[in-house]
């Protein structure tokens, strides 16, 4: 809410960061002008390689007229909220959470009349954030919003704020979105306890989401899950995992409190997480971008441009990941075939032929 105040009175602003945030941000964000600073080469790079950048990346300039895709996932809403129309969010009511359904409710839109306006800055980050008096004394030009084939012109304008990156260039802008990764806040919890701390700074948990202290447990993105994962599992802080750590610990609590034993779930045999970038619905299954295979894979590509863009990684025959974006309805088919590990040399590139259903072949 206080996101979407003040952006109805900005013209423009800059969003830092390349992964779910950032590409939910950029994209739902009308009339007003955004700079895009991303480290990588390409955009979403949490998420999807080069190539599937590229597919979505004409959706940035389009304009906004399609219908916007459903997202079938589990609502919390309070009781009677369901049927009135918001079109701006009330502070005293409580709005959607979890994943791309965030914004609903939400009118994200600036003072200005055009749809969307994005420009990337690649392979930068941000050197300094200067306040405009300390702008001032820096005697050095900011940037306009650079015009498509045109060079950038120093502008006259002044903002808020600047931003400037490690490339040389300033840009002014009304706020800064920084969407820069999770980090575990664990620090509110180790005043006096001695919890063991994981690599990525998390709070160590067995597979039964115990912390190293007897009777406590932890989920979500403060905890990093120490337990030999499987082959095509791996944690990520993102909503779907934090949702199914959580509901995986109270039942760990539960079973400890009745002295029952209790398997590690199946949530945590598959990496699966089902999302919403551009308005396309994105799956991606297993070790999605070859996580952790070295060069000893292989990549199977399909795409439609403006359609979908299906990849799958493969390693000896066997399907170790794949990356779906659009209706493919494929997701299924390729979660059982990543679980069986079953051999599909024989099947070479007709995996992802688009005139063979494959469904067909796996029944």
């Amino acid at each position: 809410q206080a996101f979407q105040k003040n952006l109805a009175q900005a013209e423009r602003i800059v969003v830092v960061g390349n992964g779910g945030i950032a590409l939910e941000l950029v994209y739902e964000i009308q009339g007003c002008e955004v700079i895009w600073a991303i480290k990588d080469k390409a955009i979403g790079n949490t998420f999807f390689d080069a190539g599937a950048a590229e597919f979505l990346i004409p959706k940035l300039t389009a304009e906004k007229q399609e219908t916007p895709i459903e997202c079938k996932r589990t609502k919390y809403t309070v009781e009677g909220s369901e049927e009135e129309e918001r079109p701006v969010a009330a502070s005293d009511k409580l709005g959607s959470a979890l994943g791309p359904d965030w914004h609903e409710g939400l009118h994200l839109k600036g003072t200005k009349e055009f749809s969307h306006k994005v420009h990337i800055e690649r392979l930068c980050e941000v050197k300094n954030i200067h306040l405009q008096q300390e702008f001032l004394q820096l005697q050095r030009p900011s940037l306009s919003f650079p015009k498509e084939e045109e060079n950038v012109e120093p502008e006259e304008v002044l903002w808020p704020v600047y931003v400037e990156l490690t490339n040389g260039k300033i840009y002014g802008c009304d706020f800064i979105v920084s969407a820069t990764g999770v980090v575990p806040n664990v620090k509110p919890f180790l005043d006096g306890n001695d919890f063991a701390i994981g690599e990525d700074g998390g709070l160590k948990v067995d597979k039964h989401m115990h912390t190293s202290l007897p009777d406590i447990y932890a989920a979500g993105d403060i905890c990093t899950a120490s337990w030999e994962p499987s082959p095509v599992w791996h944690q990520m802080r993102l909503w779907t995992q934090a949702r199914q750590l959580g509901w995986y610990a109270g039942k760990c609590m539960a079973a400890d409190a009745r002295g029952e034993a209790v398997d590690l779930d199946f949530s945590f045999e598959l990496f699966a997480h089902v999302t919403k970038f551009f308005n396309y619905k994105v799956v991606v299954l297993g070790k999605y971008n070859a996580q952790g295979l070295g060069l000893d894979h292989e990549l199977l590509l399909r795409c439609t441009k403006g359609q979908e863009y299906v990849k799958v990684v493969m390693q000896n025959g066997r399907m170790m990941g794949a990356v779906l974006i659009g209706e493919t309805d494929l997701e299924e088919t390729f979660e059982n075939l990543i679980l069986n590990q079953m051999d599909l040399s024989a099947y070479g590139e007709d995996l992802l032929n688009p005139d063979i259903d494959i469904e067909d072949y796996f029944d």
